[in-house]
């Protein structure tokens, strides 16, 4: 598989405490359930954020849950990588279904909320899964798996929703639409610029077949 590339501002300290986190779990503990927690705290997140206008305590209780989701889906890999227990192809695609599947759980709550429009949420939705599918044709043409766009990764993305979920709980009003639209402006710009890097790269590596004869002959 292809190397993984991270340099995202929280990636280092973020490894440092998943490592040791890893090196503490109990043997009978593997991976993949740490993929199902992680599943099932974003299922506990989208119903917080669907019910919290009856119940605004449940923000608390979704940004909770934002931490537990990040512990497992973030210490599913390390723990396979600790153990050198590794099952590339296979934690690949079990790494980002599952993370598919909880951004628009976690979207889609977020959406159901009184606190943002379903279509704000589906938006940011959409927005994130470009960018996830932009990753995944990096990795394949590059051989490069760069997790981050920039200095800003999952985990700054994760720690943003954290603070906004309890700014909310505790009763500050937000323009979280206008907030939400901006990101995914801001989330589309970002991969317009790395597309067009990425595409610059891949034709300096595989010219098109006749320029460097058509450049030779046009200068004499």
């Amino acid at each position: 598989m292809a190397p993984r590339e991270k340099a995202f501002l929280l990636a280092r300290p973020e490894g440092a405490v998943l490592r040791w986190i890893a090196r503490r779990v109990p043997a009978r503990l593997v991976p993949d359930h740490f993929t199902v927690l992680a599943l099932v705290a974003a299922v506990g997140i989208a119903a917080a954020y669907a019910l919290s206008g009856a119940h605004p305590w449940l923000l608390w209780a979704a940004a909770g849950l934002l931490a537990v989701h990040w512990l497992g889906d973030s210490l599913d890999g390390t723990l396979a990588r600790e153990r050198r227990i590794e099952r590339p192809r296979y934690g690949y695609y079990l790494d980002h279904l599952a993370d598919a599947v909880a951004t628009a759980l976690i979207g889609i709550g977020l959406g159901l909320s009184p606190h943002l429009a379903l279509a704000s949420g589906m938006a940011l939705v959409i927005a994130y899964f470009a960018l996830s599918i932009n990753t995944y044709l990096e990795t394949h043409a590059l051989g490069v798996f760069r997790l981050g766009y920039g200095r800003l990764g999952p985990t700054e993305a994760r720690l943003a929703l954290i603070g906004v979920t309890v700014a909310l709980a505790l009763g500050v009003a937000l323009p979280l639409d206008a907030i939400v639209l901006g990101a995914s402006a801001l989330m589309a710009a970002g991969l317009a610029l790395r597309a067009a890097a990425v595409l610059r790269e891949l034709a300096r590596r595989e010219p098109a077949p006749g320029y460097g004869r058509t450049r030779s002959t046009s200068m004499s």
